[in-house]
């Protein structure tokens, strides 16, 4: 079968908690057109309840062998209805419109335990994004299809999937690719760590010349909520903060302070305005160099802010010395005004904490706020999830293992130097020189990111690379004939679901 046309494919990756797509592949790679919740919505019904959980989201009973698990239930609301159809769901622009009018709405998040929780509710959001947002018209559909999804699924799901996609969408052609494969070939590499801190938990797959290492693949239950509750907490001896959150004249009552809180520790983060200290390391603030990559600056398009920023520092020259004292005093404390809600809110240092659970998760447990499951043991930290991980792999494979540590995930790009700090507290995973290491033994981690020739992706690649990583295996699969890894319709109306297990890159 021939190539098909560039313009006509689709893209779509899938998360735990988000779904990114775009339509069509070019010269120049392109960001997503589509980013939304992997979530749907269901008018609720007095009293409804169904498979542990209640109306508001919260679960009723656990499973007791959550520990043998590879991953733990999430804790994200999950609600099943057998009679509801596909179009009884609200997604998407439509739920946020319910949600803000107050309207009693049932949330459910199909993918946020790895695999498909729900099929119908898949089925909504796949059809939401594929025929609402990117405007694919089912009768004329010439689009072939590539889905990353999370690692380990099932045979029988990926056949459920393609399925789902050739009768209910159908599409011209379909490949599934995991996405943890999709995040490392956006680095360039074939083998690595890919350290995936999601919104509840962290997955950590270890890659091996192209291949996921499956028995080895892992995750620990902590994420981003975590930081997110953790640096809320810290915020309430903030008097800027607290002032915001509350105003003396007007006093809240709890958990809309709590709401509050939550609401800005993530504007925080997804503002930039994070950067992880290495370990060892206090969260200072780095002196300016005084040295300007003008040819940097140019290709960035920054030019005006370093012009303002040149004006700025001119202008306090001359201001007076106490204003200079002040000036010194605010960048001392690395002092941010950040504008939220219509205030201006002060934060300092403090910020620079947000990621302190995920290394040493043990101090969320003075936080009430944080929800806590008895059954299950505490999390492992970050680094131990991630060294433990690696020193399972065979001795000849870690050296290559570690060449490519690479974090991803929301954080990426907005929290500085998250890789490089989780790289310094790995160092007990690497052999010293006195034990003698061999030439099988590796010496060093090297953190690996997105590189920037992706112009749609820089500064944003490390976050975006599942999606960037399956716009590249995209162009390569869909358009050299002589690499089929794909099923064609013909193909799906001879061999069935089953044709997708022969074709996948994700059973390569």
């Amino acid at each position: 079968m021939g190539s098909f046309r560039d313009s006509s494919v689709l893209i779509v990756e899938t998360g735990r908690t988000t779904i990114r797509a775009g339509l069509g592949v070019h010269e120049l790679l392109k960001a997503p057109a589509v980013e939304i919740l992997a979530r749907v919505g269901f008018r609720q019904v007095t009293g409804e309840s169904s498979n542990g959980i209640d109306t508001n989201g919260k679960q009723l009973s656990n499973d007791s062998d959550v520990s043998r698990l590879p991953s733990s239930p999430s804790r994200l609301p999950y609600h099943s209805n057998s009679t509801a159809k596909v179009n009884d769901y609200l997604v998407g622009t439509q739920l946020d419109e319910a949600l803000a009018t107050g309207q009693e709405i049932l949330i459910s998040w199909p993918f946020a335990d790895g695999d498909v929780r729900d099929w119908t509710q898949a089925e909504a959001l796949w059809k939401y994004v594929i025929f609402n947002q990117l405007q694919i018209k089912r009768t004329q559909n010439e689009s072939p299809v590539i889905l990353s999804m999370p690692a380990g699924l099932s045979r029988d799901l990926l056949e459920q999937v393609c399925q789902l996609f050739f009768e209910r969408f159908n599409v011209a052609g379909f490949a599934v690719l995991e996405r943890p494969m999709a995040q490392i070939y956006a680095t360039g590499l074939l083998s690595g760590v890919v350290v995936d801190i999601g919104y509840e938990q962290s997955d950590i797959s270890p890659i091996y010349d192209g291949f996921i290492l499956q028995n080895i693949r892992t995750s620990t239950a902590i994420g981003i909520r975590d930081c997110e509750n953790y640096l809320a907490n810290i915020l309430r001896s903030n008097q800027s903060v607290m002032a915001a959150a509350s105003p003396p004249d007007s006093p809240e009552d709890s958990q809309t302070i709590q709401q509050f809180l939550l609401d800005f520790a993530q504007h925080i983060w997804k503002e930039g305005l994070v950067r992880v200290p290495s370990d060892g390391q206090t969260a200072d603030v780095p002196e300016d160099e005084g040295v300007t990559d003008i040819a940097a600056v140019l290709v960035a398009g920054k030019e005006k802010a370093v012009i303002e920023t040149g004006m700025k520092k001119k202008a306090t020259a001359k201001a007076s010395a106490a204003e200079q004292a002040r000036a010194r005093e605010i960048e001392a404390l690395d002092l941010v005004t950040v504008e939220f809600r219509g205030q201006s809110i002060t934060v300092g240092k403090e910020r620079h904490r947000f990621c302190e659970p995920l290394f040493d998760p043990t101090l969320l447990k003075s936080i009430q706020q944080v929800p806590v499951n008895n059954t299950q043991d505490q999390p492992l930290p970050l680094q131990d999830a991630v060294g433990l991980a690696v020193r399972q792999a065979d001795v000849n494979q870690r050296e290559y293992i570690w060449q490519g540590l690479f974090v991803t995930g929301d954080l990426g790009n907005r929290v500085k130097g998250i890789g490089i700090a989780l790289q310094s507290r790995l160092s007990p995973y690497i052999p010293s020189n006195s034990e003698q290491p061999t030439d099988m033994q590796p010496r060093l981690i090297r953190v690996a990111s997105v590189p920037e020739y992706f112009a749609e992706f820089r500064e944003k690649g490390d976050r975006l690379a599942a999606f960037l990583g399956t716009s590249i295996v995209a162009k390569i699969i869909f358009n050299e004939s002589q690499v089929k890894s794909f099923v064609s319709k013909p193909e799906y109306d001879e061999k069935g679901p089953h044709a997708i297990i022969e074709m996948s890159p994700a059973l390569f």
